[in-house]
């Protein structure tokens, strides 16, 4: 059944590997929630069989579970009443690696017909996902929809695509030959196997679980690995569903479905520790605080081990040709789901003597101004706005504002409570916009959440110097910049490259500096403390898998 599989999704995989080639548009998945994509009842079967989860134990069986774990709450202002089999971390790891035993022995076409068939069962299933990861995240709708389905698939099959280049390369039988001159050549036959690391850990995050759990997910399992999925506490039910699919396609193809394998555990426990110093842990990936990610570097030392952590994304405006444009960009990029993104700017770096535009000089309290009304606009209808900023995921976030506010910095755009139309009891906060100056030594950590800074500089060359340093230091997943001179575009160009981040010109219409598509851009650049990975890239994948020979006389 793998082998049929693979023939069946081979073609969608061969378009995959040329778009990977040539990194322009490409989707194997519908974005759009359209019946015409996903069927006229689509919407409604998934949020029926969402509400059906509600409220009882997750239908999931594991060997060896010795109770059951939830507690999660909807950041939209309920409970949701699911609890998941608990399995104590050496009975996963036991579990894991017996079922790696048959998962090796099917090599690489299974490994990635398999892990294909996943991702398709998991689009179809796109809507229930859409409302999991809703409402344990906080996203809105749309936004759960598309980063938590179809986009998060798409990174998915990206992994499972590099995986099958790099595997693909390497020929199963060669035959080596040798002139030795008057003398019959020397012939051996060389058979090569591709084997896998061992067992793999996935942890993870309260915010995006799948867009950011399924590139080490897939990236493992194409590669023979099997995989523990280890969720956040407040974010299992959308990787529990994720696990639910992989095990029915692992089992009806033939393989043992703890080749995948949920770790499901109360806040606070040591699981994800025992889980990471697991001798037959081979490789981790981590999204989450730079606390954990560093100790996972520090200590795990047994395993490969893949993270994203925490950094401070800058914004340098020198020159505008639409300040309006770079305002209203901007503040779509803040208010997008309150700030919960890796990639959301935070310190937006200003000229003190302010910036040059079309229509002339405009002041650095123009400026500032500018963004504060934008924000303003974004979060005037607030029925339309919760839609864009969706809900705070944990009261930590709440905190965080509150902390800022209490820096006692000049306020640019407060943060309100907004009403949502649908969940009265729905954590809602709008950005938190602050003014301060350069050198202010609360800019240079990460702020997570609705909170950003307009930071007056010497000059564009103390911008970029500031941001490039900061990178550098602390890191950062994108960089934004707006000018209207070459030679300054490619001074900010040069510092990203020296820094190793990502960077985003003139972004003012309907693409923002937190967003980036599979097959084309590189999420992180694993080049600065805040990734020491790429999603996704050839590195990502091909040392999750090593090549072991046999070689005799023929």
């Amino acid at each position: 059944m793998s082998q049929e599989f693979f023939e069946r999704h081979q073609p969608l995989l061969e378009q995959a590997m040329a778009a990977a080639a040539l990194r322009g548009y490409w989707s194997p998945y519908a974005e759009s929630p359209s019946p015409r994509n996903y069927g006229e009842t689509a919407n409604d079967d998934g949020r029926a069989a969402f509400e059906a989860l509600r409220g009882k134990p997750f239908p999931l069986s594991l060997p060896d579970a010795d109770g059951t774990v939830g507690g999660e709450q909807s950041p939209y202002g309920f409970e949701l009443g699911i609890t998941y089999p608990h399995v104590p971390a050496d009975k996963l790891v036991a579990a894991s690696k017996r079922a790696l035993e048959g998962w090796r022995r099917a090599g690489p076409r299974a490994w990635v017909g398999v892990s294909l068939e996943i991702l398709a069962r998991l689009n179809k299933r796109s809507f229930e996902i859409a409302y999991a990861v809703q409402h344990t995240t906080g996203q809105g709708f749309m936004m759960a929809f598309q980063a938590g389905g179809p986009h998060a698939q798409d990174r998915g099959f990206e992994a499972v695509t590099y995986a099958w280049q790099e595997m693909s390369r390497i020929p199963g039988v060669a035959v080596w030959e040798k002139p030795q001159g008057k003398n019959d050549p020397i012939r051996m036959e060389k058979q090569f196997t591709v084997v896998p690391r061992g067992v793999a850990l996935v942890i993870g995050c309260s915010t995006f679980p799948t867009w950011n759990g399924y590139p080490g997910l897939f990236a493992s399992l194409a590669t023979g690995n099997t995989v523990i999925v280890k969720p956040h506490p407040g974010a299992i039910l959308p990787l529990a569903l994720t696990v639910k699919v992989a095990r029915e396609v692992l089992q009806e193809a033939g393989f043992d479905p703890d080749v995948v394998t949920l770790a499901a555990h109360a806040a606070g426990d040591d699981t994800a520790q025992k889980l990471a110093l697991d001798p037959a842990v081979k490789i981790i990936d981590f999204t989450g605080s730079s606390a954990n990610g560093d100790w996972l570097e520090n200590n795990a030392r047994q395993a490969l081990v893949y993270t994203e952590k925490a950094g401070v994304n800058q914004v340098i405006i020198d020159s505008a040709a639409d300040l309006k444009g770079v305002a209203r960009n901007l503040a779509f990029s803040l208010a997008l789901y309150s700030g919960q993104m890796c990639t959301a700017p935070q310190n937006i770096y200003v000229p003190r003597d302010g910036i040059q535009t079309p229509e002339g000089r405009v002041s650095f309290d123009d400026v500032a101004a500018a963004l504060g009304t934008a924000l303003e606009k974004v979060s005037a209808d607030a029925a339309r706005a919760v839609e864009l900023t969706g809900a705070i995921q944990n009261e930590g976030v709440v905190a965080r504002i509150e902390k800022a506010r209490a820096l006692g910095l000049p306020v640019v755009a407060d943060s309100k409570t907004l009403a949502h139309p649908q969940f009265e009891n729905a954590r809602i906060r709008t950005p938190l916009l602050l003014r301060t100056e350069a050198g202010n030594a609360a800019i240079s950590q990460e702020w997570f959440g609705p909170i950003a800074f307009v930071v007056a500089t010497d000059s564009t060359a103390h911008s970029i110097q500031l941001a490039r340093d900061s990178v550098i230091q602390h890191g950062a997943l994108s960089l934004s910049a707006y000018t209207t001179d070459d030679a300054v575009a490619e001074q900010v160009q040069d510092a990203a490259e020296v820094s190793g981040v990502s960077l985003s010109l003139n972004l003012t219409g309907a693409v923002f500096v937190n967003q980036t598509a599979a097959f084309s851009d590189f999420h992180g650049t694993g080049a600065n403390p805040a990734a020491n990975a790429a999603l996704s890239d050839s590195a990502f994948v091909s040392n999750r898998f090593r090549v072991v020979q046999t070689r005799r006389h023929i």
